[in-house]
């Protein structure tokens, strides 16, 4: 199983997103509808049906997203040898104005073993490829590196997610990372990772205030983790004349820089 073609069930169901969730539940052992739908928005998908709603998933369709998708998915299947996960494709909020600003109208998430991204109307081709090639290397991470995703700490999830960003870097181009790889200059990157980051890179995935750390929040500067992951790979990557394939299931791609 691959690319789900979950255009049929929106154009049945996209004004139940309840009854879209009740289709999924299978993927996601002893949750709810409920339960699933409120995981799902708090990485992008739709929260309310909008009333232009139903013409959004007939543009989608008419955009040959679920083919595109399916396309690039069986390229980075192939050159980065990983599993074969169902991806669902759904609708953003398109009116969460937060979302957009920090993902440019789309979004997504990726478990072990399937994938959701979450697309609005005005996404290109490229947009679509870029968001796909940075979940679907989480897949890859997760499946090839040596550790239980339960043990890991901060600088395993800082990785991980410099890592599927300069894979979109690598793969699709500057013009298609997130913007939030350029909050910050050089110089400003290595003191939030000397004064921030490098003290807790052992703070377990658990802890409360990891999450404060990746994203940012609180006191934090914005996005921390995600932006310092992303430098410390690439100038990784840049030194060591590595690429993202070569680091996917190293132990610990920074040992030589830490």
């Amino acid at each position: 199983m691959s690319v789900v073609r979950t255009d049929e069930w929106l154009l049945d169901s996209y004004h139940q997103p309840l009854d879209i969730c009740e289709k999924i539940k299978g993927h996601f052992h002893g949750a709810s509808p409920a339960g699933i739908h409120r995981h799902l928005t708090k990485y992008g998908m739709y929260q309310r049906p909008i009333k232009e709603g139903s013409r959004l998933v007939e543009e989608l369709k008419n955009k040959h997203v679920w083919e595109v998708v399916e396309k690039e998915e069986r390229q980075l299947q192939r050159i980065w040898r990983g599993p074969d996960v169902p991806i669902f494709i759904l609708p953003t909020q398109t009116n969460d104005r937060g979302m957009k600003r920090e993902h440019e109208g789309k979004a997504g998430v990726a478990f072990h073993d399937k994938i959701f991204l979450f697309i609005s109307g005005h996404d290109t081709e490229s947009e679509i490829r870029a968001l796909l090639t940075h979940e679907y290397n989480h897949v890859c991470r997760l499946s090839q590196y040596r550790k239980s995703e339960e043990d890991y700490v901060l600088l395993d999830t800082m990785i991980m997610e410099g890592l599927a960003e300069n894979a979109v870097r690598e793969r699709i181009g500057e013009d298609y990372v997130s913007s939030w790889t350029s909050y910050y200059s050089n110089e400003e990157l290595e003191r939030i990772w000397k004064t921030i980051m490098l003290p807790n890179t052992n703070m377990a995935r658990t802890h409360r205030k990891h999450d404060s750390l990746l994203y940012g929040r609180g006191f934090y500067p914005k996005m921390a983790g995600y932006c310092v992951g992303y430098y410390l790979v690439k100038n990784y990557m840049e030194e060591s004349r590595l690429t993202c394939k070569d680091l996917m299931n190293e132990r610990q791609v920074l040992n030589e820089s830490l």
